[in-house]
């Protein structure tokens, strides 16, 4: 068991309208509180022996830790790519506002 709450996920996609579909549906399945998809960069990355790059949008991906598996079985059932990358990096420190809204951002006060 991970010794943090939260997390924020890192993956990234080809074109907008994935990240969007990706993000949208991450959110809307209540698996994320937020989805920040920023704007496309560049990549270079090994693939199939071969020097690659690419334009990529990616996605953080605001959670509950106990999320991970769910978050990573939703990314890799919608994710264009056939191995996309799906990191985990712990929140270590946050403000107790935040932190109260990222575990249950669907109550408003």
């Amino acid at each position: 068991m991970p010794d943090h709450e939260y997390q924020i996920v890192l993956t990234s996609c080809p074109d907008s309208d994935s990240a969007n579909a990706l993000a949208q549906g991450l959110v809307e399945a209540r698996l994320a509180a937020a989805v920040n998809i920023l704007p496309a960069g560049k990549s270079v990355y090994a693939w199939r022996q071969k020097v690659r790059t690419a334009s990529e949008h990616l996605l953080l991906v605001k959670s509950a830790t106990r999320n991970y598996r769910e978050i990573e079985a939703h990314i890799r059932a919608w994710h264009p790519y056939e191995l996309p990358a799906i990191l985990a990096v712990p929140i270590a420190n946050a403000s107790a506002d935040y932190l109260g809204w990222l575990e249950n951002p669907w109550i408003t006060k």
